[in-house]
């Protein structure tokens, strides 16, 4: 089968967990957008709210979680029995309950308003997000890798949920370079996570290549330094 994704073309975002599985996988895929007069399909059914979306064969599927859980056994990425598949799911749901919270640093009033317009309160969610939740999201990853039995969150075998942790990992670094320099090392079983992941040779040749859309301002994770100032204060404006 060859999978067909839709995302925007110029972003990371929530498509690149899609992304990493597909090429860890060896996947035969197309970024649909990426290819010349590449568009959304309009016929799509059942229709999803947003991208991503995933066509495999007569199937629509959307939402970044929930594609992940229709391939991750297709890709050998998931276990195969359902209290472990259940049990990525809920790993990558609990991403993306933290993903949010990155996107809403830099748009914390609304997402359609430029962030110049929400400066003042995206300094405080950014100070609060960085003392607060950053580490508390950390923390629930590297005690689950503490307690899997294996160098991954599910055990002895790489799973999705693992890659879309390095994705975390390699997005906070890149938005927010100095408080994860202070507090990385907190937690060392998430950054030899990232560090398994990074050199892994069934994903560096894409990590490497231009296939690889590197970070900007206009995805999810976003370098803007006056957010990573650890002279933040949440209580003034």
């Amino acid at each position: 089968m060859i999978y067909r994704l839709y995302y925007w073309p110029d972003l990371q975002g929530r498509g690149e967990f899609i992304r990493l599985a597909l090429e860890y996988a060896g996947a035969r895929y197309v970024d649909v957008l990426r290819m010349p007069g590449g568009d959304f399909r309009r016929e799509a059914n059942p229709p999803p709210f947003a991208p991503p979306y995933l066509v495999a064969g007569k199937r629509v599927i959307a939402q970044t979680a929930n594609i992940l859980l229709f391939l991750g056994p297709r890709l050998r990425l998931a276990p195969r029995d359902e209290a472990g598949r259940l049990w990525a799911h809920q790993l990558q749901l609990t991403v993306a309950d933290w993903l949010t919270e990155v996107h809403d640093t830099h748009h914390p009033i609304g997402s359609g308003l430029y962030y110049e317009d929400q400066k003042p309160e995206a300094r405080r969610r950014a100070a609060d997000y960085l003392a607060h939740r950053l580490p508390k999201f950390l923390d629930y990853f590297d005690g689950v890798l503490g307690g899997s039995g294996g160098a991954f969150l599910l055990g002895r075998r790489l799973a999705y949920p693992d890659l879309s942790l390095f994705q975390m990992v390699t997005g906070h670094r890149y938005a927010f370079p100095r408080a994860m320099a202070r507090i990385e090392r907190r937690y060392p079983r998430v950054v030899a996570l990232h560090d398994r992941v990074v050199s892994d040779p069934r994903l560096l040749p894409y990590l490497k290549s231009r296939r690889r859309i590197p970070f900007n301002r206009q995805g999810i994770f976003r370098a803007y330094p006056e957010l990573d100032d650890r002279r933040n204060n949440p209580k003034k404006t």
